[in-house]
């Protein structure tokens, strides 16, 4: 469909193509990545991330493989103990696991996007941690954004304009922030399908 050298766009319409892009559904960009022949199995981030990169180096990149090191055996008992190793298929955001991490933690304990995505990326080194492993990192983490503060991911879009909107608006309604988000959004939406457009005419 597409036949000609990369990138299909400049740098500037790539950079605000991958901003406009985090204001869409997560079916909105799989419909894109069916449009360009891309994987379209994976979450929002990883799918923007695929859908630039393509357009920047002609690369039809898919998610990275979890290595075997890092799955659990089939029929293989894996307790919660501290020293017992967080395998992909044997690990649950389930109740039982969140007291177990209340007692190596404390009471203040939850399931946070930045523990998933850092035993996501440990499953990948094929470096599977602990749970003490994960109880540590998850204290360094906690403290150092209740002390520094903490910025939602860029595919967070929603969040990150209620946050900017309420600092600016402290007074504005939630009428006035669905308002303010559903104009930026169909904004986006608007930008991004132009630069698309572009890409896919050459």
């Amino acid at each position: 469909m597409i036949d000609q050298s990369f990138p299909l766009l400049p740098e500037k319409e790539l950079k605000q193509l991958e901003t406009s892009l985090n204001f869409f559904h997560v079916e909105e960009l799989k419909d894109i990545a069916l449009k360009l022949s891309l994987p379209k199995k994976s979450k929002k981030g990883a799918l923007i991330h695929r859908i630039v990169h393509f357009l920047r180096t002609g690369d039809t990149k898919s998610d990275s493989e979890i290595p075997t090191i890092s799955c659990a055996k089939r029929g293989q008992e894996y307790p919660l103990t501290s020293n017992t190793l967080i395998l992909k298929g044997a690990y649950k955001n389930d109740l039982a696991t969140r007291l177990f991490f209340k007692k190596l933690i404390g009471t203040y304990f939850h399931f946070t996007a930045f523990g998933i995505d850092w035993v996501n990326e440990r499953w990948l080194e094929g470096n599977p941690p602990t749970y003490q492993e994960f109880a540590d990192m998850w204290i360094k983490e906690y403290t150092r954004r209740k002390e520094e503060g903490s910025q939602p991911k860029h595919e967070w879009a929603y969040i990150n304009l209620a946050q900017k909107f309420m600092k600016e608006h402290p007074n504005g309604s939630k009428k006035d922030l669905l308002e303010a988000w559903d104009r930026t959004r169909k904004k986006n939406l608007e930008i991004a399908h132009e630069i698309l457009e572009k890409a896919l005419r050459g």
